[in-house]
C-alpha cells in the first residue's frame, strides 16, 4: 500500500509544486489521483470531502489523515520524510529566513503571478478573453518584485539563501506559466535572476520529471 494518495492534475501550478518536492526528495511511494479539472471532478462530492473548497492538490493517508493547500503538503513532506529542502530547525536565524522568504514568494509574486496565469493561460480553455487590465496591472507587479529579487540575489544563490529549498520549487511551475504565456523576458532579462532559473531547472530531479511530463503529454497527445 502506498504512503499517500496524491489528487491533483498534470499542468496545474500547484499540484507541481508537491510533485517537484516528491522529485527532489527522490520519494515514489505514493499513488498520484489524476483529477479531470475541465470536467469539474474537482468539485464532485466526493472530493469535497477532501478539500472543502473543491481545489487541488490534496493527499490522503491511509491512516486517514488529509490535507490540503500545496504549500501546506509540501512543507509535511519534506518534514516527515526527511528531504533536505528545508532549514535544520535547530538554526533559528535560517529557519526565520525561510519564513521570510516563503512569505514574500506567497505574498509579492504568486499572488500577481497568478492572476496572468488565470487571465492568458487558464481562460483560453474556458473560452473567455483576458482581462487586458487585470493582466497590464498585474505584470508590473511582477516586474518591481523581481527588479527587487534581481538585487538580492547578487549576494546568495537561492531566494532563502545559499542553498536550494522548498522556497525556490514554490516559485517553479508559475514561473514555467509565465515563459508559457509569453512572458519569460521578465527573467531572462535580470542576469542574476536568470542564473538561479538556471540552477533550479538544471537540478536533475526537476529535469527528470519535466522530461517524463513532456513524454506523458506527446503520448496523450498521439492517443487521441
Amino acid at each position: 500500500m502506498p504512503a499517500f494518495t496524491l489528487y491533483g492534475s498534470r499542468g496545474s501550478t500547484n499540484t507541481d509544486r508537491v510533485r517537484m518536492t516528491l522529485a527532489e526528495g527522490g520519494f515514489t511511494d505514493y499513488e498520484f489521483v489524476l483529477l479531470n479539472l475541465q470536467k469539474g471532478e474537482q468539485k464532485s462530492k466526493e472530493h469535497l470531502k477532501r478539500h472543502p473548497w473543491g481545489k487541488i492538490p490534496v493527499i490522503t493517508t491511509p491512516e486517514g489523515f488529509t490535507l490540503y493547500e500545496s504549500r501546506a503538503i509540501c512543507k509535511y513532506l519534506a518534514t516527515k520524510y526527511s528531504f533536505p529542502l528545508l532549514p535544520s530547525a535547530s538554526d533559528v536565524e535560517s529557519s526565520a529566513l525561510f519564513d521570510q522568504a516563503q512569505s514574500a514568494e506567497m505574498l509579492y509574486f504568486a499572488e500577481p503571478a497568478g492572476r496572468i496565469s488565470f487571465e492568458k493561460f487558464v481562460k483560453k480553455f474556458m473560452g473567455l478573453p483576458p482581462n487586458d487590465a487585470v493582466v497590464s496591472d498585474a505584470l508590473r507587479s511582477v516586474e518591481m518584485f523581481f527588479d527587487v529579487a534581481e538585487r538580492l540575489l547578487h549576494d546568495k544563490d537561492y531566494m532563502a539563501g545559499n542553498d536550494f529549498t522548498l522556497v525556490d520549487i514554490y516559485y517553479i511551475p508559475l514561473i514555467q506559466r509565465l515563459f508559457a504565456c509569453g512572458y519569460g523576458d521578465i527573467i531572462v532579462s535580470r542576469e542574476a535572476v536568470r542564473a538561479w532559473w538556471d540552477r533550479c531547472m538544471n537540478r536533475p530531479a526537476i529535469q527528470r520529471m519535466l522530461a517524463a511530463d513532456s513524454e506523458a503529454a506527446a503520448a496523450a497527445s498521439a492517443s487521441k
